[in-house]
């Protein structure tokens, strides 16, 4: 597994530094994304899903250049979601991916208080499949792996080496090629690109969060874990 790491992050970095090869290195990727809300809840519970629609869909865009790129919503989406009684946490996320650096920065609102959250750029354990499609014109080729965790989600990938490595929405960021389609266990969640533009940037379409103080992935569960502690024991809204 390490071997297979290293070879695929060593192709990456290939891919990376001869990006300014791509005639097609900057612009904006519009992805949509359905989340099957009815696949969590329980067999036999029909008064929940009864209450709620069976499916949520919402765009987020992806801004990209030679140096990285900037993942976050729709701003009339974010605003529409943010206004939702209930939904106050990991609402409005902004994810900064630089390659090169191998840092992933995601700016988060939780609880009403902006956090800057500090990562590693993490590749995952990705296999190669045969099938091919075309996404948006672009031949795309699959890669697919199963997650360690308890959950076991299985990830199916749809990439172009028609466009930058090291771009794509969420965590699928990590493949020798841009990727325009993502499935999560078998349609539970569904991303997919509607539209790809090919442009030159305007001024701070991809500017660097810098928001809310600085925190790992751990520090920031743990304050999450506090404020739903003190919220649950009558403690009333979570101190800033």
């Amino acid at each position: 597994m390490k071997k297979y790491v290293a070879g695929l992050i060593g192709l990456i970095f290939i891919l990376i530094a001869e990006q300014n090869l791509y005639a097609q290195n900057e612009g904006v990727i519009t992805y949509e994304i359905t989340v099957n809300n009815h696949r969590n809840i329980s067999a036999g519970n029909e008064g929940m899903k009864a209450m709620v629609p069976q499916y949520r869909t919402f765009k987020q865009q992806l801004f990209f250049s030679s140096v990285g790129s900037l993942y976050k919503p729709l701003i009339e989406e974010e605003d529409d979601e943010q206004q939702r009684p209930g939904r106050r946490f990991r609402m409005g996320a902004v994810n900064y991916t630089d390659p090169i650096a191998s840092l992933v920065l995601t700016q988060m609102d939780a609880f009403g208080k902006k956090y800057l959250i500090t990562d590693t750029l993490k590749p995952a354990p990705w296999k190669f499949g045969t099938e091919t499609k075309v996404i948006q014109g672009y031949d795309c080729m699959q890669a697919y792996y199963t997650t360690a965790d308890d959950n076991k989600q299985t990830i199916t990938a749809w990439f172009t080496t028609k466009l930058p490595p090291m771009l794509g929405p969420e965590k699928y960021n990590t493949l020798p090629g841009a990727v325009l389609a993502v499935d999560v266990n078998n349609a539970e969640r569904v991303i997919v690109v509607k539209k790809i533009e090919i442009r030159p940037l305007a001024k701070d379409e991809l500017k660097v969060p810098s928001e809310g103080p600085k925190v790992t992935q751990e520090e920031f569960k743990k304050i999450m874990q506090e404020q739903r502690n003190q919220r649950a024991s009558g403690g009333g809204r979570p101190r800033n």
